[in-house]
C-alpha cells in the first residue's frame, strides 16, 4: 500500500526530474530554434547574393549580344573582332565572343576563337530568338563546360564556374540552377540534391549528415541554390552560442536542485523535529471555550495543538499537521495532544463531568485500532470518563464508511460523543450522514459570517440546521464574532457556540480561570 510519505516523495522526485529535464528541453528547442533561424538567414543571404550575381551576368550578356548586333562593322574584319576583345576582357565570367553566319560559326574573340565552339543541338530556344547551351560535354573547351548564349549573329561564351564566389562560401557546397538545369556547382564534384526533391528554406539531411538549404529567385531567369553543409560545421559555428546556454541551462537546473534540496532539507528537518517533539511531549495545547448559547455557561473546549520550536519559532498547524499526515504521524500527533489534554486538564475533566475537550481526529487515526487501543488507555489511567473527550473529524475523514462506520459505533459505545467539524465545505448530505452514528454537528465559519447578509451561505445556514435536527444531532456553530450572530443562532434553537466573541484559544490555566467567571 504506498502511504502518503511515498506519494509526498513521489511527487517530489518526479518535480525534480520534471524540473531538470523541462528547462533543457525548452532550452534544447529554443537554442535549436535560433540556430535555425539564423543559419537560414545566412544562408537565404548567401543565395540571394549567388543568385542575383548570376542573374546579372545572364541580363548582361543579353544586352551585350543586342549591342553587338548593332555595330556597323564588317564582319571580323580587325576592328570587328577588337571590339569583341574588348568585351570580353571587360567582363570577367566571360570566356569568348563570337560572330556567326547562320548555323556556323564565322570567327570570334577571346579564350575561343574561331569555329572552336559550335555545340550541335541547344538546349533552349527562345520565342525573342535566344538560343542558349547548358554546360555540357558539347561546350567544353579546355575541359571547362561553358555556358552559351547566341542572339542574332553573336554568341557569348560564359564560365559558370566564375559565377559562384567562392570568397562567399564558407564550408559550404553551392549548386546552381537556372531554369531547372544544372549551371555550375562549388567544388565541381559536389554532391547535391536536384531543386526538385529539396524544399524551399532550411531542412536537415540525416542519412547525409549535412543541412541543405534552397533558395528561389524568380524574377528574370527562374534561378534556384542549394547549398549544403555537414552538420558539424553548423554546430561548430553555433558553438559559443551553445557554450553561453549551456551554461545558462546548467545555473536553471543547479538553482532548481538547490530549491529542492531546501525543501527536502526542510521537510525533513522539520518532520525529524516533530518526531522528537512528539516523543519528548514538547507540543503544548491551547483551548478555545465551547459555550451553551441559552445560559453562557462553559461547556468544554476544542483543544488546539501548538508548536513551538526552539528559538520561539511558531509552527502552524496547517504545516505541522499536514506534515504528520505525510509523514506517517499523525496518530502519534493526536495521542501526544491527547496525553497533553489529561496532563493540563484531567483534575478539572475528573471534577466536572459535565465539561468535555473536543479532540481533533482524522481518518489516520480511525484507519486502525492503534488510537482507539491507545485513547482507552490513557483515559483509564488517568482516571477520566470517555464522555469526556468528545472526538471531532472532519467530513473528509468519512470516506472509507465501512471501516470509520465500525470504529466510530465502537467509540460511542464506550462513551465518547463524535461531532462532525467544518460541516458545509465537504460533501456531507443528509442522506450519507444517517449512515453514520454521529452526536454533535459543528457548523463552519463561513455560514457564521454569512448571518443577515444577502450571500448565498445565509440561507443555507438554515438548511444545515434543519438537517441537524432531523437526525437528532446537537449543533454548535464556529467562528462567531457577535452578539447579533449569538441572538439569530440562539433564535433558530442552536445549542453552542464558539468563537471570539466568547474567547480566543486559551492557556490550561487561563481556560480553567475563564470557565469559573463563566
Amino acid at each position: 500500500m504506498i502511504t502518503r510519505r511515498d506519494k509526498v516523495l513521489l511527487s517530489v522526485s518526479a518535480a525534480t526530474l520534471l524540473g531538470i529535464l523541462l528547462p533543457l528541453a525548452a532550452l534544447g528547442w529554443f537554442l535549436w530554434q535560433e540556430s535555425v533561424v539564423a543559419e537560414e538567414k545566412r544562408l537565404a543571404e548567401l543565395s540571394q547574393r549567388l543568385g542575383e550575381q548570376t542573374e546579372a551576368a545572364l541580363v548582361d550578356a543579353r544586352e551585350l549580344l543586342d549591342s553587338l548586333n548593332q555595330l556597323d562593322l564588317e564582319p571580323c574584319s580587325p576592328e570587328h573582332l577588337e571590339r569583341l576583345q574588348d568585351a570580353a576582357i571587360a567582363r570577367p565570367h566571360v570566356r569568348a565572343i563570337g560572330y556567326w553566319r547562320a548555323a556556323e560559326r564565322q570567327c570570334g574573340a577571346g579564350f575561343v576563337q574561331g569555329e572552336a565552339l559550335t555545340p550541335p543541338r541547344a538546349s533552349r530556344i527562345y520565342d525573342t530568338g535566344v538560343v542558349a547551351w547548358w554546360p555540357s560535354a558539347d561546350t567544353a573547351v579546355g575541359g571547362v563546360e561553358l555556358f552559351l548564349m547566341r542572339f542574332g549573329q553573336h554568341d557569348v561564351a560564359i564560365d559558370p564556374r566564375l559565377l559562384i564566389s567562392p570568397g562567399l562560401l564558407d564550408k559550404q557546397r553551392v549548386g546552381l540552377w537556372v531554369e531547372g538545369l544544372p549551371m555550375s556547382r562549388y567544388p565541381a564534384d559536389a554532391d547535391l540534391p536536384s531543386p526538385d526533391t529539396t524544399p524551399i528554406g532550411l531542412s536537415v539531411d540525416r542519412a547525409q549528415g549535412r543541412i541543405v538549404s534552397r533558395f528561389s529567385l524568380d524574377t528574370i531567369f527562374p534561378v534556384d541554390i542549394i547549398a549544403a553543409q555537414p552538420l558539424a560545421a553548423f554546430w561548430d559555428r553555433y558553438l559559443s552560442t551553445l557554450i553561453v546556454a549551456g551554461i545558462f541551462g546548467l545555473l536553471l537546473v543547479t538553482l532548481w536542485l538547490l530549491l529542492v534540496l531546501h525543501y527536502l532539507r526542510r521537510h525533513l528537518s522539520l518532520a525529524s523535529e516533530l518526531r522528537e517533539a512528539i516523543a519528548n511531549e514538547r507540543l503544548s495545547v491551547e483551548y478555545q471555550p465551547i459555550v451553551d448559547l441559552a445560559d453562557g455557561r462553559c461547556r468544554g473546549a476544542e483543544a488546539l495543538a501548538r508548536w513551538h520550536r526552539e528559538g520561539d519559532e511558531t509552527i502552524r498547524p496547517d504545516v505541522f499537521v499536514p506534515l504528520a499526515e505525510d509523514t506517517g504521524q499523525a496518530t502519534d500527533l493526536t495521542l501526544a495532544i491527547l496525553r497533553a489534554i489529561l496532563r493540563d486538564l484531567g483534575d478539572n475533566l475528573r471534577a466536572h463531568p459535565e465539561q468535555a475537550i473536543n479532540l481533533n481526529i482524522t481518518g489516520h487515526d480511525l484507519a486502525s485500532d492503534r488510537f482507539g487501543d491507545a485513547l482507552r488507555k490513557a483515559l483509564r489511567e488517568a482516571g477520566v470518563a470517555p464522555s469526556a473527550i468528545k472526538l471531532e473529524l472532519t467530513e473528509r475523514s468519512l470516506l472509507n464508511e465501512d471501516a470509520i462506520r465500525a470504529r466510530l459505533r465502537e467509540l460511542r459505545r464506550r462513551g465518547h460523543h463524535i461531532a462532525i467539524d467544518d460541516f458545509g465545505t465537504g460533501y456531507s448530505s443528509l442522506s450519507y450522514l444517517e449512515r453514520f452514528e454521529l452526536d454533535t454537528l459543528k457548523i463552519d465559519k463561513t455560514f457564521a459570517d454569512a448571518i443577515a447578509h444577502e450571500a448565498v451561505t445565509s440561507n443555507v445556514i438554515g438548511h444545515i440546521i434543519e438537517m441537524a435536527r432531523s437526525l437528532n444531532l446537537q449543533i454548535v456553530a464556529e467562528g462567531i464574532e457577535s452578539a447579533h450572530q449569538v441572538e439569530w443562532l440562539r433564535a433558530q434553537g442552536v445549542e453552542g457556540g464558539q468563537g471570539y466573541h466568547f474567547s480566543r484559544p486559551l492557556s490550561a490555566e487561563a481556560f480553567l480561570d475563564w470557565c469559573r467567571q463563566h
